[in-house]
């Protein structure tokens, strides 16, 4: 029988987290459900781990690569070896809540191109809620085709998180999506390229608990937030600047504030200006405070940052988590100056 939900995982030396990824799906799986699973070769134990659920869940498929493709490349491999009508390409470190599934079976039922998924954020230990939920919808809403701008600019910032995201598995084999292997959003490049032809449906309550702080491009964040994302929005033709700006600025790495945050992050490095940003920004003088941003120690920045954003009473990045994640968190330099007088 042709199952009616792909749940679609492309993984990468992710051992210690995919198992608890299969439980939350397996628990809640019908006849309707099929798993693949495309791991990127990887070199920890995740093929033992994901073939041990084989055993327990014979509809899923575990394809392991001969070497790493890219993460936007193996996801286009899991819907390509899938078989269901809808594709839930889900990530590998997060959790389903139960009646995820469900949900997500209850509105295929009514033909929808794109379903999106809301999500609550926690932190590493899955226990914290970091934000209760990511997208400010209260109730369920049906997207037509004529309202695809105002989908974009609602949802598009969440989708960056691609474990939101089941799509008609024809839709998405229809489309481009070798042009957008290595942007680190495949997901974003089909469904934007051009409107969808029929309506998408966004589940309003967080039935996906993300786990905060477990991303595998920390190294490269500055690159992927600061010129993947904002080119592979600004690409979409049938979108005006109006709408693309409610998503993010063309050119974000341009902005003194977003560079002051991302320093208070650890996620702007003397490095990152060299290779991004000296040969880019004008005028000379502009050029000069960034270099300085960029060499001043983190610690410097991140408090500063921190009263900013709590005088604002901000919500802004889940509160000020990131920003007490960063390794230039205030309290935690403090403290090591402390050990080192």
């Amino acid at each position: 029988m042709t199952p009616k939900l792909s749940v679609c995982i492309a993984t990468l030396n992710r051992g210690a987290f995919i198992g608890a990824t299969l439980d939350s799906i397996i628990s809640q799986a019908t006849d309707d459900v099929e798993i693949v699973v495309v791991d990127g070769a990887s070199t920890d134990n995740t093929p033992d781990v994901v073939q041990s659920y084989q055993q327990r869940f014979p509809r899923l498929n575990y394809i392991r690569l001969p070497q790493k493709g890219g993460v936007d490349k193996d996801y286009d491999r899991t819907v390509a070896a899938a078989t269901g009508d809808y594709c839930w390409l889900m990530s590998d470190d997060d959790l389903l809540k139960p009646g995820a599934i469900a949900a997500v079976l209850a509105a295929a039922q009514h033909d929808y191109d794109l379903i999106v998924v809301n999500a609550e954020v926690r932190g590493p230990d899955m226990i914290e809620v970091v934000e209760p939920s990511r997208l400010t919808h209260k109730t369920d809403r049906v997207y037509p085709p004529a309202e695809t701008h105002q989908l974009m600019a609602d949802t598009a910032m969440y989708m960056s998180f691609i474990g939101c995201v089941v799509i008609k598995r024809a839709i998405w084999l229809a489309r481009e999506r070798e042009k957008y292997y290595g942007y680190e959003f495949i997901h974003m490049g089909v469904i934007y390229q051009r409107p969808l032809p029929g309506a998408a449906y966004v589940i309003a309550h967080p039935y996906i608990i993300i786990r905060h702080g477990n991303a595998q491009w920390t190294s490269r964040y500055f690159k992927i937030w600061m010129f993947n994302w904002p080119e592979l929005i600004w690409s979409f033709p049938d979108y005006p600047p109006a709408v693309k700006r409610q998503v993010v600025p063309q050119d974000p790495w341009k902005s003194l504030k977003i560079l002051l945050i991302l320093k208070a992050k650890g996620s702007l490095s003397p490095k990152d200006y060299d290779l991004f940003l000296k040969e880019r920004l004008t005028p000379r003088w502009k050029n000069q405070l960034v270099k300085l941003i960029a060499h001043t120690p983190g610690c410097l920045i991140n408090l500063p940052v921190i009263v900013y954003f709590k005088l604002r009473r901000s919500s802004q990045l889940y509160g000020i988590r990131e920003f007490r994640d960063s390794p230039y968190y205030w309290r935690n330099c403090l403290r090591r100056c402390l050990r080192r007088s």
